[in-house]
């Protein structure tokens, strides 16, 4: 079966333009979703990879539509050549059916673990340099000002009973984690 998967980032964008690309390649069920590229959650996404059986194919306008980066495309792939599903992309040469499709998109991911590796031997590289003339990477010891003075408003709140947790991390806009963080720099017994 051949499934459609169409994603706009925003619902003032119009998915028409993928949908009839969808319809005319033939799919046969079309999901549609609208969620920012970046989100890691996605309801639509998800139902197809959980319905997927084997044979089918995957069809997307473009590949920017189905995987916020090229780690989690490699990834999606990765998953449905487990499920013997393929990938179709209207408009990119991706056609994972194909022998020569399979090469391309091996080919994309081998260039993006080299372009990873690359990053790596650089930071690396600029890190040791760093040292080597006496530098310290990583962020800052201790708190910045606007930090502190937060602190010792969440020492006093949680000092003062009368506000539970939450409440105090409600009031000033942060986790639970950081409130404990802070107390914990307050040099505040936590029960």
């Amino acid at each position: 079966m051949k499934i459609g998967y169409v994603r706009v980032s925003t619902k003032e964008q119009q998915m028409d333009l993928q949908i009839d690309a969808l319809h005319d390649y033939g799919c046969e069920k079309i999901y549609k979703e609208v969620v920012s590229g970046a989100k890691a959650e996605r309801i639509e996404l998800n139902n197809i990879i959980e319905n997927l059986r084997e044979g089918d194919v995957v069809v997307v306008y473009k590949l920017d539509r189905l995987g916020r980066s090229l780690k989690h495309l490699v990834e999606l792939v990765a998953l449905f050549n487990d499920k013997k599903v393929g990938l179709v992309s209207l408009n990119d040469p991706i056609d994972t059916t194909t022998p020569q499709g399979r090469l391309v998109f091996n080919i994309f991911s081998s260039l993006a673990e080299f372009e990873r590796e690359l990053i790596r031997e650089r930071t690396n590289a600029g890190l040791a340099s760093a040292r080597a003339r006496g530098k310290k990477g990583g962020r800052p010891k201790g708190l910045s000002k606007e930090a502190q003075a937060k602190a010792k408003m969440a020492e006093s709140l949680y000092i003062s009973k009368e506000y539970t947790i939450k409440e105090i991390c409600n009031n000033l806009s942060i986790s639970s984690n950081t409130l404990y963080s802070y107390l914990r720099y307050r040099k505040v017994f936590v029960k």
